[in-house]
């Protein structure tokens, strides 16, 4: 990188210049990591202020994402996919013309998770995990038991909503870009405890939906919803060839 050429423009203006021209030729691609600050004030020959201050703008405008402790990154292009609308259960029931009512049962940061959740988030180190589970009913009837573990990095102010009368889903997809989705479905029997919140019989048969989502390169949520195999269905259409 060379250091910018004097101009009428001011300097920020044209780290920005600089910033969406490497973005426009390829350069740098979508979700990938900008050099840091320092690196830009380095190769720029600018101060800090004037580089804080054009990726901050870039932000706002929609070209870049930051990430608290992790980086900035090119922002993605909006999420579109439908697999991603499935999820939102709530606004399925009350266009089947249902009644929909939800039913907090857990909403809490575990400050220690378990390894194996530490993994599934591809944390370097123990920090901290939200987790809430909700149950979804249809006409007074259970037909969902919704479990998720949010990045709070990415999520801010997860466990002070109330999602007895929010969504979930309309939460996460406010406080961030949802760009890549992950998912594998199964049949499993119910176990005691869950068959006990859905009211449904121990053994009885449930769709489980596993789902992991991601903001750019840094995992968003893992889920799982359970879905009971008697009183619901899961299904999508697509065009072909869509993405």
């Amino acid at each position: 990188m060379n250091t910018l050429s004097d101009s009428a423009s001011p300097l920020y203006e044209k780290v920005k210049d600089f910033v969406l021209g490497n973005i426009g030729s390829g350069k740098w691609s979508r979700n990938s990591r900008l050099p840091s600050e320092n690196e830009l004030v380095t190769a720029l020959g600018v101060s800090r202020m004037t580089v804080h201050r054009a990726l901050r703008e870039l932000t706002s405008e929609g070209h870049l994402r930051r990430i608290q402790g992790v980086g900035t990154f090119v922002a993605p292009p909006k999420p579109q996919s439908t697999l991603i609308e499935i999820s939102n259960i709530t606004t399925e029931i009350k266009a089947r013309g249902s009644r929909h009512r939800a039913e907090v049962v857990v909403l809490e940061r575990i400050k220690r998770p378990e390894p194996e959740l530490l993994l599934a988030f591809e944390f370097e180190s123990v920090r901290p995990v939200d987790h809430s589970v909700v149950i979804h009913f249809e006409n007074d009837l259970p037909v969902q038991l919704e479990e998720r573990y949010v990045n709070p990095d990415l999520v801010s102010g997860y466990v002070e909503q109330d999602f007895s009368i929010a969504a979930t889903y309309d939460y996460l997809q406010t406080a961030t870009p949802l760009t890549e989705v992950e998912h594998l479905i199964s049949a499993l029997p119910a176990g005691e405890e869950n068959a006990r919140l859905l009211q449904i019989r121990p053994g009885d048969s449930c769709l489980v939906l596993h789902r992991k989502t991601w903001t750019g390169p840094v995992v968003a949520t893992v889920n799982t919803l359970i879905y009971v195999g008697s009183r619901y269905s899961l299904g999508s259409r697509y065009l072909h060839g869509s993405k």
